[in-house]
């Protein structure tokens, strides 16, 4: 059995790694954190897991955290996960790390978009948790970063097109909408029910930081350097997010081939015949990534959309699954629950 750690147990990817590993075949959790329920049980915070955990959260130090665990995950805020991740990194352990700390490769861009980084030696360590495109790296990793919720949409739907060289790479179109769990647990007036039902709005109009995480896996894609138009949306939804991408083919591209050829083999990645789209319906609960596309004879272009669980394949789920990866187990192991609907 591996055991495992989450520090953050009670946000709302804490909670979702606690679904997916309390029925894990091959994991025991042997430590949770979170300095606000410290000395709780996880079920007075989540009572849908009264049945399934006696589990207490507390404030435990980094150096304890460590010594409870194999692997580590830090479901934490960007900039509080960074020396947690360090530390039990130096410590030995296996680290994967929902936050935004160790995504970015380039120094220089993190602190633009987050601000300080404390542990840089630690950046080009860390292999980026896209399974369906880093899996062997992920394999031989001690520190994974796992990828953000928008950019894991965006990203599977684009980097089979443009590592072929199918579409135009300076054209880029992606306009994402997201349930209102993507900005997380704390109270926020942006996310009481009365601001949010009934309403849509974009946000973070041209200045999003997930920007450059998507044009860094996007760049490393297609061989060059990408830059895209990416504009998120909040919707009165739960969880889900939807990427409607805008591209334009070259002559002659075939996007079925290419999605053939990368996906045929995943399990998580299902491409639906050609002009079905995907709904966020088609995929709650689960750690699935649907994608579809349409022609647009009219344009010359091709309108692409995905729709993943933002909380599952966009976050915890993906977590888990490089986890299976660079514990040498199973891929799917925990991850085969089916899209739950309505």
């Amino acid at each position: 059995m591996v055991q495992v750690a989450i520090a953050g147990a009670s946000g709302y990817t804490g909670l979702e790694l606690l679904r997916i590993l309390l029925v894990h075949p091959e994991v025991e959790i042997t430590a949770v954190t979170s300095e606000k329920h410290d000395g709780r049980p996880v079920s007075e915070i989540f009572p849908g897991l009264i049945d399934a955990s006696s589990l207490v959260c507390h404030a435990l130090t980094k150096s304890e955290l460590a010594r409870r665990a194999d692997v580590v995950f830090t479901a934490l805020p960007h900039g509080t996960a960074m020396t947690t991740v360090a530390e039990v990194y130096d410590a030995g352990k296996k680290v994967i790390d929902l936050s935004a700390d160790y995504r970015l490769h380039d120094r220089r861009v993190y602190e633009t978009t987050y601000g300080k980084h404390e542990r840089p030696d630690l950046l080009e360590k860390a292999v980026y948790g896209l399974p369906e495109l880093h899996r062997e790296a992920i394999r031989k990793a001690r520190l994974v970063a796992s990828p953000g919720c928008y950019p894991t949409g965006a990203i599977l739907a684009l980097a089979p097109l443009l590592g072929r060289g199918l579409i135009n790479p300076d054209s880029i179109i992606i306009d994402a909408k997201s349930g209102v769990s993507g900005a997380g647990r704390n109270p926020s007036q942006d996310m009481l029910f009365s601001e949010v039902q009934g309403s849509i709005k974009a946000y973070k109009v041209g200045e999003h930081r997930h920007t450059p995480e998507i044009e860094q896996a996007l760049s490393l894609a297609a061989g060059r350097e990408i830059t895209v138009s990416f504009t998120p949306h909040l919707v009165p939804m739960n969880r889900g997010i939807l990427s409607t991408i805008y591209v334009t083919p070259r002559p002659g591209a075939d996007l079925a081939g290419a999605y053939a050829a990368a996906y045929k083999d995943e399990p998580f990645v299902r491409v639906l015949p050609h002009a079905q789209l995907p709904a966020t319906g088609h995929v709650l609960g689960s750690n699935y990534c649907f994608i579809g596309w349409k022609e647009d004879p009219r344009t010359g272009r091709a309108v692409i959309v995905s729709a993943i669980d933002n909380l599952v394949k966009g976050a915890s789920g993906q977590a888990v699954q490089a986890m299976n990866l660079l514990c040498g187990l199973a891929e799917t192991a925990g991850l085969g629950q089916l899209p739950l609907f309505p």
